[in-house]
């Protein structure tokens, strides 16, 4: 049969002669569309409908083809498709529910499809009519929180989540979608984390579960009071956050994977250096990048979670069996349509299989660990808008995870062999900087890179913890010639090496180290010459950089304080001992000797730093986020994966 035919309805007849017959499904939705009420004729209409084969293809068109005379004739038929449907929810046969949940998903489609300019009101009067709207919508999300927390078929279940879906994503900008007024007062939130912490549940509908949760999350989040906001932010229940996460990292996981499968493709394994937490945190710096599509859904997820509730952060950190996906059996699933490189969920095997024995011999991984090497992948090339916004994002996320107050307390030093995660952070942070010095440098990303470092020391400097890191690497020339390109950054870098002079001894691990913060100063004396001869410049002309550069000025009072201290007694040692290059020890000792003659100035709120909020700096990025999310979720959605043969075995084998 053809796409045509399929759409249309038409079954062929053996009989060339004869025009095709339409299923009986068709017919009866032309009853519907006719003006007529259909149960006059047969008052078993409705039952009859549920019995049959949704036809969604033909049923969406329909609604889309209905122009603005005949709405208004068949809005009565409309409005009570829409209350047979919900009733059915309720019925004991399961074909007639998911006959139901499919028509639901083509109605709300087919409507707000052809009625894209009509108001949030009008969409809601032809779908139920307005006046029974509220009463409507509180029996259908009643009666699929029922089907969400029973017993009942896993498919019902998947079908429910992705009709759900369906209905946050008809609008492009899910605040714009007056029903989900309706899902805010009939919350489904406590049926989500049930999914959530349950292993089970969890393994087949956790991945849409947590996508439905991160949308409804930013359902008019600046406007009004979001329940969802509310509620997330106060859960403290461990197996469900535990669930949360776990899906989350399964995701990032199965991403991690598939990238590493396509980079050995193509340069024979590189991607394997990543599983080294010590090394580099990046995969590559090749001139060819690969060309993966990002998974802002889960990553949004992560966000909510990690910015919404504090409770969450301990997630982050606990450990797993890192499992080779690829290796393990998957369960067959039902065909669906084709979808970007992650952007669908892992595979059921992987999300149903979480406690698994603790193999002393069995490397383990973390939530936090996954997503590094998962920023790692995306923060190789944002040269594309659309990569960078996904870099954006996961530097978002770790400024989040970096504020101090959500940090667990150091734990006791056990004499492990390895280090903490805060040094691969930082290791990525430091990364990011050094392999983009380019032409068209990022900014943004590098200003929030800076900013996530200042938040990690200022927490190692409140706490005296001395972290066991080469921390020169943060004061090599490459990082700062690149930071002295616009005067906008200067402050930021200044105000770090300022943390290093001033509280460096409460947080740097060995007096080495100190001389080594001195030791970089001096050998770029040069950059912080004409930098300085740069602002100064700025500073005493009037302008619009006048007051930002009296602030780099007062910034480089120490840094020159020690070039200035140190350069003549290093040229006075090389004249003495007549060596026309001195080493860099013959440097530090000369450093070392002449600390007590050093004299600094104590620089006040350089442990100070503006935490971070969404609102109203990030509002704009997250909208148009999750603008982009909600199309793709609703180009990828589908409620026509299963077939009636494969629903009737299952409900066939249901107790």
């Amino acid at each position: 049969m053809s796409q045509m035919e399929k759409k249309a309805g038409l079954l062929r007849r053996t009989s060339s002669s004869k025009k095709p017959l339409k299923e009986k499904v068709v017919l009866m939705y032309d009853e519907i569309f006719a003006k007529e009420d259909p149960a006059k004729k047969n008052p078993r209409f409705w039952d009859e409908l549920f019995l049959m084969k949704v036809n969604l293809e033909y049923l969406e068109s329909k609604l889309e083809s209905v122009d603005g005379e005949e709405v208004q004739r068949i809005q009565d038929n409309i409005n009570s498709l829409f209350h047979h449907c919900v009733q059915a929810l309720g019925e004991e046969h399961q074909i007639k529910v998911v006959n139901a949940l499919q028509t639901l998903c083509a109605l709300f489609r087919g409507v707000h499809q052809k009625n894209k300019s009509a108001s949030g009101f009008d969409i809601i009067n032809m779908l139920m009519g307005f006046d029974k709207a509220e009463q409507r919508m509180k029996d259908l999300m009643e009666r699929l929180d029922s089907l969400l927390c029973g017993d009942g078929s896993e498919s019902l279940k998947s079908l429910c989540l992705k009709l759900l879906l369906c209905l946050v994503t008809v609008t492009d900008n899910i605040s714009q979608n007056t029903i989900l007024e309706y899902v805010m007062i009939n919350s489904i939130f406590e049926a989500i984390l049930q999914i959530l912490s349950d292993v089970s549940s969890r393994g087949q509908h956790g991945y849409d579960a947590v996508v439905l949760l991160a949308l409804l999350v930013n359902y008019r989040k600046y406007e009004s009071v979001n329940p969802y906001i509310v509620k997330l932010s106060i859960v403290d229940d461990e197996p469900t956050l535990d669930g949360m996460g776990m899906v989350v990292h399964q995701a990032l996981t199965e991403y991690n994977r598939q990238y590493k499968d396509k980079e050995e493709e193509h340069q024979g394994g590189f991607f394997s250096t990543l599983t080294s937490m010590v090394g580099n945190m990046f995969i590559a710096d090749a001139d060819e990048k690969l060309s993966v599509q990002t998974n802002e859904a889960i990553l949004l997820a992560l966000y909510e979670a990690v910015h919404l509730n504090r409770n969450f952060i301990t997630v982050l950190a606990q450990s797993h069996p890192e499992i080779d996906i690829a290796a393990t059996p998957t369960i067959p699933s039902p065909t669906t349509p084709t979808t970007p490189l992650g952007t669908t969920p892992p595979s059921l095997d992987m999300m149903s299989n979480p406690e698994l024995p603790l193999d002393p011999n069995l490397q383990t991984s973390n939530l936090l660990i996954t997503f590094l090497k998962y920023a790692s992948i995306v923060m190789q090339d944002t040269k594309d808008e659309h990569r960078l916004n996904s870099a954006r994002l996961c530097l978002i996320i770790l400024t989040c995870i970096a504020e101090p107050m959500r940090h667990r307390k150091k734990a006791v030093d056990k004499n492990i062999p390895s280090r903490p995660l805060v040094c691969a952070v930082l290791d990525l942070m430091v990364e990011f900087i050094v392999t983009h010095m380019m032409k068209d440098f990022p900014m943004d990303l590098y200003l929030r890179c800076v900013q996530i470092i200042h938040k990690l020391l200022c927490y190692q400097k409140k706490c005296r913890i001395r972290l066991q890191y080469t921390w020169r690497e943060l004061w090599s020339e490459p990082i700062f010639s690149v930071c002295f390109s616009a005067l906008a950054t200067f402050l930021f870098e200044l105000n770090l090496f300022n943390m290093f002079i001033t509280y460096g001894d409460t947080f740097l691990p060995t007096s080495n180290s100190y001389d080594e913060l001195y030791y970089e100063i001096v050998r770029m004396h040069q950059v912080f010459d004409n930098l300085y001869c740069m602002v100064l410049r700025v500073s005493t002309n009037t302008g619009q950089w006048k007051e930002a550069a009296s602030k780099v000025t007062h910034a480089l009072v120490n840094v020159r304080a020690i070039i200035n201290h140190f350069n003549p007694k290093i040229e006075s040692y090389a004249a003495v001992n007549h060596i026309s290059q001195l080493s860099e020890e013959q440097v530090l000792e000369v450093v070392r000797s002449n600390y007590d003659t050093l004299t600094l100035k104590l620089q006040d709120g350089l442990d100070q730093f503006e935490r971070y909020s969404e609102q109203p700096k990030e509002a704009a990025f997250f909208k148009e986020l999750v603008r982009s999310i909600s199309l793709n979720v609703r180009k990828n959605v589908s409620l026509n994966t299963l077939s009636q043969d494969v629903l009737l075995k299952e409900f066939s084998t249901i107790s």
